[in-house]
């Protein structure tokens, strides 16, 4: 996996970052003992049950699997290739690397391709704004109040009228056609060949956390329909993950602690044109829990502007509850009707949006204004439909006392029992396992022995029982295959004088399945007292060596069967006898 970066860097630069210093700026932590826990950013739980070990520099979800070191969690979280990771750490760690020449792009990383691709775009189209061909989306920017400057910032561009504008310019750059469909920029034509996806439209690219262009939002200049098209999902780019706009808003959010989120591509550039800096834009969908946990990353409050117009406002609402499920505070703000934040800044300005923000309601009194607008609360029907749909926001809140308050205002608001209210809620059942891991998935990353694990993680605290366990155990009496080879690489690395920390050993590996048992096996229950782990030692070695007797015995049973039935006597009394001698060495 290290490829041209030696291991002696890698473990330098590993040695050097706090992987919870690391994490912690991604996702909040919270101490347990010696340990650090989260809710896992990895898949959606109510439970935390993501651990980070300062003392051993790694990671583990007890859901999902999800383990590695800091490397591991970069790639993952921002999905970066495993140079991309080894480069932002040693920058953070102030570790030099050796200079190699640039990768070709039949060599580079799918997803590092795609991002050359994406900025060759974007550069394209922001070219064709600013020149003649340009010259009629460029004025209907600077109608719609985006100024130049604006323009020049966000690299706005204007995708021309032909068929083949951008496939033309990205063969002249030699990009192969396959990688530009991959970056969702082309559709193939049912007689063959491509064409280009986004034509005639204003362009507006799509960043990530890192100002890197994963996509493209593209709008007419006149009333025709589809308004928008938009990057369909790729490598890079899952609408779902992203916000638009957070790479240029996430220090005021920060410094601000306060999120305002919007709609559309333009709902976010007037304001923010107009000095509302921490703002971002979901895109025109509902937002999503890895939305969610990414403002989490800087603020745990959060202001959303509604029109009031806007169709599936009820199921709109509805989306909001991730933020209670993140334990965050999310306030509404609602507009008039038929009026989009864009609209609402260049009419009214800048202050007047700033006190619509300031006077967002909470997602409670916002919600249930909505549902007594919809349904009469005098009603014994409408007070059922109320209910059921406040109570499923209610349900979603963590601390018991304010989902108390709750159901008591409630009550009152609706003139009904608060005995009824928590008799209902109780029937709210929550799910049972997290969305995305199956049963099987999480039967699946504990079915390794315990033994097996327990052994690893002593010789992992003490280097010096590598040796001493290889007098009596060979890689190969390990029963599990991962297993066996982390033991194995621990041994050669033990030969070499090598490091063999959990941090540094999960470097050797590229698959998650080996970096998930080593994160297992170190957070397992404390290690035994020094009095104790003479006795647990031997028992271990002595209980996997029985099993892998055992296992043979199975084996050479299931031969010796298989030999009678052929009639095999040659065969069958080599087996015989070599079932005899595994009993008499035991």
């Amino acid at each position: 996996m290290p490829g041209l970066i030696p291991d002696n860097l890698l473990e330098d630069i590993l040695n050097r970052v706090d992987i919870v210093e690391l994490i912690s700026g991604f996702i909040p932590l919270k101490r347990s003992g010696r340990n650090f826990k989260a809710c896992c950013p990895f898949h959606q739980e109510k439970t935390a049950s993501f651990m980070v070990s300062p003392d051993r520099q790694i990671y583990h979800c007890f859901g999902c699997g999800e383990s590695g070191n800091a490397f591991k969690f970069l790639m993952k979280y921002e999905r970066l290739e495993f140079p991309e990771a080894v480069e932002f750490l040693a920058s953070r760690a102030g570790v030099e690397l050796p200079r190699f020449e640039r990768q070709n792009d039949a060599a580079a990383g799918l997803t590092t391709q795609l991002y050359r691709i994406n900025e060759l775009a974007a550069d394209f189209y922001e070219g064709i704004l600013n020149s003649n061909e340009g010259i009629r989306a460029k004025n209907y920017l600077l109608k719609r109040g985006i100024t130049l400057e604006t323009i020049k910032n966000f690299k706005l561009g204007f995708a021309p009228e032909r068929w083949d504008g951008l496939i033309n310019h990205l063969r002249q750059k030699e990009i192969n056609l396959s990688l530009i469909e991959k970056a969702g920029l082309i559709l193939a034509k049912d007689s063959g060949g491509y064409y280009d996806r986004f034509r005639n439209r204003i362009i507006f690219p799509i960043f990530d956390i890192k100002s890197r262009p994963i996509g493209f939002g593209a709008r007419v200049l006149d009333d025709s329909l589809p308004k928008y098209v938009n990057s369909p999902e790729t490598p890079v780019y899952t609408k779902g993950k992203n916000l638009y706009g957070l790479n240029f808003a996430k220090d005021s959010i920060r410094d601000s602690d306060c999120a305002v989120i919007v709609e559309g591509y333009l709902d976010f550039i007037v304001p923010f044109q107009s000095g509302i800096k921490n703002i971002a834009a979901s895109q025109g969908t509902a937002l999503t829990t890895d939305q969610a946990r990414l403002l989490k990353r800087y603020t745990h409050d959060v202001v959303v502007l509604f029109d009031g117009d806007s169709a599936g406002e009820l199921a709109a609402l509805r989306s909001l509850d991730i933020f209670i499920e993140e334990e965050m505070n999310v306030r509404v703000a609602g507009l008039p009707k038929g009026v989009d934040p864009d609209s609402y800044v260049r009419i009214h300005g800048a202050q007047e949006f700033k006190t619509k923000i300031e006077k967002a309601q909470s997602l409670f009194d916002y919600k249930l204004a909505v549902l007594k607008g919809r349904f009469d609360c005098r009603d014994v029907q409408g007070k059922v439909k109320i209910s059921a749909s406040m109570l499923e926001t209610i349900n979603k809140i963590k601390n018991a006392v304010l989902r108390s308050e709750y159901i008591k205002k409630l009550s009152q608001e609706l003139d009904v029992n608060e005995g009824a209210l928590l008799q209902e809620v109780s029937k709210i059942k929550p799910e049972r396992f997290p969305s995305g891991i199956t049963v099987n998935a999480v039967k699946k990353i504990s079915n390794i022995s315990p033994v097996e694990k327990l052994l690893i993680k002593l010789m992992l605290e003490e280097s010096e029982l590598i040796s001493r366990i290889r007098e009596h155990l060979d890689p190969q009496d390990f029963k599990d295959e991962h297993a066996s080879r982390i033991v194995s690489l621990m041994f050669d690395l033990a030969d070499q004088g090598k490091e063999i920390g959990p941090h540094v050993l999960i470097n050797h590996f590229a698959e998650d399945d080996v970096s998930r048992l080593v994160c297992e096996s170190m957070f397992m229950p404390e290690s035994p007292s020094e009095e104790h782990k003479e006795k647990v030692i031997v028992d271990c070695i002595k209980r996997i060596k029985e099993e892998r007797v055992r296992l043979k015995k199975q084996v050479l049973h299931d031969q010796i069967k298989v030999a009678q039935g052929l009639g095999d006597e040659e065969k069958l009394n080599r087996l015989i006898e070599e079932f005899h001698a595994l009993i008499k060495k035991r």
